[in-house]
C-alpha cells in the first residue's frame, strides 16, 4: 500500500469544466513554491500545465499535495492525481460549495460567453 493519499473519488471526469487562464503558486511541503498554470476547474479539482518556474512540478508523484489560494475560496489543499509531460490533474481535498465556485468562476472567467449558464 502507498503512503499517498488515500483519495474517496479519484475519477470526476463527468464534472463540468470551466476553461480558465489563471497562473498561482503552490505550496509544497518539500519543493516550496510550485508555480502552476490553471487551464480548467471544475468544483472538484484542476487541470494545471507547467508554469515559468516549475522545475520538478511533475517529478511529483501521484497523491502528493500542494496548497494553493483560490479568489473566494482562499486556501486549498490539492491531490496529484496524474501526470503528463506538460500537464497535471488535481483533486481538491474538499468539493468547493456551489455559491463559492460560481464566484470563482465570475473571477477566474472575465467573458460571460464562456461561463456556464445558470
Amino acid at each position: 500500500m502507498g503512503a499517498g493519499a488515500q483519495l474517496s473519488v479519484t475519477d470526476l471526469r463527468r464534472s463540468t469544466r470551466h476553461p480558465v487562464n489563471f497562473r498561482v503558486i503552490g505550496e509544497h511541503r518539500q519543493l516550496g513554491d510550485v508555480h502552476l498554470h490553471i487551464v480548467n476547474l471544475s468544483a472538484h479539482g484542476f487541470m494545471a500545465q507547467a508554469g515559468e518556474g516549475s522545475d520538478g512540478l511533475f517529478g511529483l508523484g501521484r497523491g502528493e499535495r500542494l496548497v494553493i489560494r483560490l479568489p473566494h475560496v482562499g486556501r486549498i489543499e490539492a491531490h496529484l492525481i496524474w501526470t503528463t509531460e506538460d500537464r497535471a490533474g488535481f483533486q481538491f481535498e474538499r468539493i468547493i460549495r456551489a455559491n463559492e465556485f460560481s464566484a470563482l468562476i465570475d473571477a477566474l472567467q472575465p467573458n460571460p460567453r464562456l461561463r456556464a449558464r445558470r
